[in-house]
This record gives C-alpha cells, sequence and structure tokens, in this order.
C-alpha cells in the first residue's frame, strides 16, 4: 500500500473510531439532558440509521438489501440495551464495558471452535476479566449493577452480530438490511414502555443513528480492506478513551482512579491477546 493509501486507511478509521465514541456521547447526553426516553432513542437510532445506509446503498447502484432476522435480532438487542444502560452509566464506564464486552465474546467465541491461545494470551485475558472484576466489584464508585449487566449484554449481542457478520460480500447491503429489519422490532419495545420524547432528544437520536452509526459504519468498513484483522480488533481498543475524553470534555464527567485503572488493564489484557493471536499466525507461515 502506497503513502496516501496508508494515509488514507488512517484518517478513515479514526473518523469512525470518533463516531463509534459520538454513539455514547450521543446516547448518555440524550437521555440525561432531554426528555426521551431508552427505547425511543433505540427506534429513532435504528430507524434513522436505516434510512442513512439504504440511501448509501442505492447511491452506489441500488442493490438488493441482504441481512438476516438473526442479525436483526442481535442487532436491537444490542441497540436496546445500551440505551437503557446509559441511563446509569457515564460515557467512559459504558464504552469501557461495551468494548471489553465485545472483544470477551469474540475471544471466547474463537477458543470454543477451536483456537488455542498462547501462554501470553492467556495471562491477556486474565488480566481483562480481573480488570473487569475490579470494576464491577461492589464500592462507592462502581458503577450501578444494572447498567453494568446491559451493558455486558449489549457487548455480547454486538459480537454475535459481528459473528453472524463474518464473511459477508456487501457489508453496507447487509447492514442496511439488518437495519431495516430491526426497526420495526423496536416499535414493541418502545410502546410496551412509558414513553416521553422531546425535539432535541430525537435530534441526538438521529445523530445517532444517522451519523455515528450509519455512516460511522461505513466508514469504517471503508477503512477495514487497508487494516489487517489484528489491526482492525486494536484500532476499536481506543474507542473507550476516545469516549472518555470527550465524556470530560462534552458531558463534564471525572474519570476515577478506579476506572482508569481497570481500563489500562482491561484495554492493556484484550491487547495482548490480539497481538498474541498476530505473532502465532505470522510464526506459523
Amino acid at each position: 500500500m502506497g503513502t496516501g493509501g496508508v494515509a488514507k486507511t488512517f484518517v478513515l478509521t479514526f473518523v469512525a473510531m470518533v463516531a463509534f465514541a459520538a454513539n455514547s456521547i450521543f446516547c448518555r447526553f440524550a437521555l440525561a439532558h432531554t426528555n426521551i426516553d431508552p427505547a425511543t432513542f433505540t427506534l429513532v437510532r435504528i430507524g434513522s440509521g436505516a434510512a442513512v445506509l439504504s440511501a448509501l446503498n442505492l447511491v452506489r447502484g441500488g442493490r438488493g438489501i441482504s441481512g438476516s432476522w438473526r442479525s436483526a435480532i442481535a442487532l436491537l438487542t444490542y441497540a436496546a440495551c445500551f440505551s437503557f444502560a446509559y441511563v446509569s452509566l457515564t460515557a467512559a464506564t459504558g464504552a469501557l464495558l461495551l468494548f471489553g464486552s465485545v472483544q470477551a465474546t469474540m475471544i471466547f467465541w474463537g477458543v470454543v471452535t477451536g483456537e488455542h491461545l498462547t501462554g501470553v494470551q492467556w495471562a491477556g485475558l486474565s488480566a481483562a476479566m480481573l480488570g473487569l472484576i475490579a470494576l464491577l466489584a461492589p464500592g462507592i464508585v462502581s458503577p450501578a449493577p444494572v447498567g453494568a449487566v446491559l451493558m455486558a449484554t449489549a457487548g455480547v449481542a454486538w459480537g454475535a452480530y459481528t459473528l453472524l457478520g463474518r464473511g459477508t460480500g456487501d457489508p453496507i447491503a447487509t447492514t442496511a438490511g439488518n437495519f431495516l429489519r430491526a426497526a420495526p422490532l423496536a416499535l414493541p419495545l418502545m410502546l410496551a414502555t412509558s414513553n416521553t420524547w422531546d425535539a432535541q432528544g430525537v435530534i441526538w437520536a438521529m445523530l445517532s443513528g444517522a451519523v455515528a452509526s450509519g455512516l460511522g459504519y461505513s466508514i469504517w468498513y471503508a477503512a477495514l480492506p487497508g487494516l489487517t484483522a489484528t489491526r482492525a480488533a486494536s484500532v476499536q481498543l481506543s474507542v473507550p478513551v476516545i469516549t472518555a475524553i470527550s465524556g470530560v470534555a462534552f458531558l463534564g464527567e471525572t474519570v476515577s482512579i478506579r476506572l482508569a485503572v481497570a481500563s489500562a488493564t482491561v484495554l492493556g489484557g484484550i491487547a495482548l491477546v490480539v497481538w498474541g493471536k498476530a505473532r502465532t499466525v505470522g510464526s506459523s507461515r
């Protein structure tokens, strides 16, 4: 890849990671400072994401959408748990739990399906688990238990969604189809809860769906051809850091020592697993 290609991949990757972090900021701000409820936020987010992705798919030549109902259910589970979790979690804590759970799900599935971890990888996985335990253990600054469980569930659902979508021939068409299927599934959730909303809350939800999700995923897919699988996994570890910085800057949140230590332990442990895999693959060639 030439210098221009490397620069393009870097810019696309950076923008995508900022978009992923923005989802946490938009959701947390909307739930804390507007009258929109989590279920309505979820419906508007998925609906606006479906609209943008369908439009992008049409602009590319009107290719038919694909996807599956299983992926749509996983997508809705992620989005709904994500929104309800942010009622009680800070943006930084939520992002760490989300991406830690996503990576843990992917690693666990790899082990279950026969992938062998090296000693370094097992050490990294153990460190990541200890970091999560330290973060969630009861204490004066531990996150709300319900919110933590919901966000961990969101991470598992997103990991499952990722695994279901591996090998997809056309990611944009597939994601558009999954969002379109998930949108009507989100409507009963909204109708079953006592829903409230206002114009400002809807705008934030639309920004989350149309910009941070729809455009963010599209930019990420454009960056992926320039990244190895290991680098693609590694760069996502930057999202909790970007989210924490943005939470301090835009939401007035504070990062506790406990969260900082847990973040370093979890993300560092996962990085050891990812990079250990890269060295194992390289040495086997």
